[in-house]
């Protein structure tokens, strides 16, 4: 096969500014450049005073054009959550529906590779960490373009005892992926440097596959394993037969060392330890390869703690469920998956209970944003709750802050990936 385009929603809203650095072409002919405004008028973009079916913008140069957006939103609904000023190459699209404008970039996906590595990670992470992650982003993307992917939907099971509800990378209707944490981050040119580009180069069509070669691994990552990984069930479809390369495994030289953390007792001794694993680091070069200064200072990754008083935790409940089962009582972990996150969590109230998963659905409802994890233990005393946690994320496939460790201690981006996705193969597709 030949190197795909790939088509990224950057946002959508009522409005948008943008400046085209360079010199860009409409499908008309029409040359242009500078700063400019468009807003939705229904399904109709409005452009310099006129209305048009989608507005697409063709740089002449892939290399030397390129354009700019304020006030793009990155972490959204996460504790990091902010605007910033974005820049991209490629070819700059503008649709409208409903009386808001998306604002897609169509580009080579080497170039959306090399973007994502550096957005997801930072520039000075070692060449093993960059090189893996080049693969496993280019392996989901590349699965979900060419229909590969599994399992890959969001669900909701809605009824008086139970609300269970995973979200999966749903297929956009207007473009291939979106540009931030709901599929990859993506966030244009301005942190791309020197090693990203090498990184991409040298692994440049290599993905993961599956059943020899035939299929494209659906690689998975997240921050922080806390020390086992997890499996694909826990957190989207009961799927695990299409994920064979998604295996429970500790994060650590022997990867066949851990207890069985779906047991309760075992599992909370676990997270309220401190077992070692790869991604136990507290070494700040290793830890500022994939966390912003935010979280780096912070120091509480691999094990955390978040306390709430009963009526914030009744609060919460009330607001992020949609449902008033009163003052809160307790919360009971039902069902643990293999690295010892919740998937199935009963939280009792003074006027009733109902039961909740999976896990991210969890992590949703316990947190004005997001717990960093649904692998934690419960401790109640007087009017207090306390979250005992481990790891940031669901767990599943590469756990970045691992990886960046093994980079740093001599592992290649081989070794990684072998680690993380046992079983699987790379297979060079262009």
């Amino acid at each position: 096969m030949t190197a795909p385009e790939i088509s990224v929603g950057i946002f959508t809203r009522p409005e948008a500014d943008f400046t085209l650095h360079g010199l860009f072409q409409t499908p008309a002919g029409e040359i242009v450049s500078g700063s400019h405004k468009v807003s939705a008028s229904g399904d109709k973009v409005v452009w310099k005073g006129g209305e048009w079916d989608e507005l697409l913008l063709i740089p002449s140069s892939l290399d030397g054009d390129s354009f700019e957006l304020q006030g793009v939103t990155i972490g959204i609904n996460f504790h990091w959550q902010r605007k910033e000023k974005q820049r991209f190459r490629g070819t700059l699209r503008i649709i409208a529906r409903d009386g808001e404008v998306t604002v897609i970039n169509i580009v080579p996906i080497e170039e959306y590779i090399t973007s994502v590595i550096s957005s997801e990670m930072k520039a000075s992470s070692s060449m093993s960490l960059l090189r893996a992650h080049a693969v496993i982003s280019r392996s989901w993307v590349l699965a979900r373009l060419m229909g590969q992917k599994a399992g890959d939907r969001s669900e909701m099971r809605d009824d008086a005892d139970e609300i269970v509800r995973w979200w999966d990378n749903e297929e956009h209707s207007l473009f291939d992926v979106c540009a931030d944490d709901h599929c990859q981050r993506y966030q244009g040119i301005s942190r791309i440097q020197d090693s990203a580009f090498y990184a991409a180069a040298d692994t440049r069509g290599i993905v993961l596959t599956t059943d020899g070669g035939t299929r494209i691994c659906d690689a998975r990552f997240s921050k922080c394993c806390g020390g086992v990984f997890e499996i694909f069930s826990t957190c989207w479809a009961d799927e695990d037969e299409r994920h064979t390369y998604l295996k429970p495994r500790r994060d650590w030289t022997d990867p066949t060392a851990f207890p069985n953390l779906t047991i309760e007792k075992n599992a909370a001794e676990w997270i309220e330890g401190y077992p070692w694993a790869f991604c136990r680091t507290t070494n700040k070069m290793i830890l500022n390869q994939v966390l912003n200064s935010y979280d780096l200072s912070k120091n509480d990754i691999y094990r955390w703690t978040v306390t709430y008083t009963r009526e914030e935790l009744t609060n919460l409940v009330r607001v992020n469920l949609g449902r008033d089962l009163g003052t809160i009582q307790s919360l009971e972990p039902l069902a643990r998956g293999m690295s010892g996150r919740i998937y199935r969590l009963r939280i009792n109230g003074s006027k009733g209970s109902i039961v909740i998963g999976k896990e991210l659905m969890i992590r949703r409802v316990l947190s004005d944003t997001h717990l960093k994890s649904s692998a934690f233990t419960v401790h109640v005393e007087g009017d207090t709750f306390t979250l005992r946690g481990a790891g940031w994320g669901h767990g599943v496939g590469l756990c970045q802050i691992g990886a960046a460790m093994m980079g740093e201690t001599g592992y290649s981006w081989e070794e990684i990936l072998r680690r993380y996705y046992p079983g699987a193969e790379l297979t060079k597709l262009y």
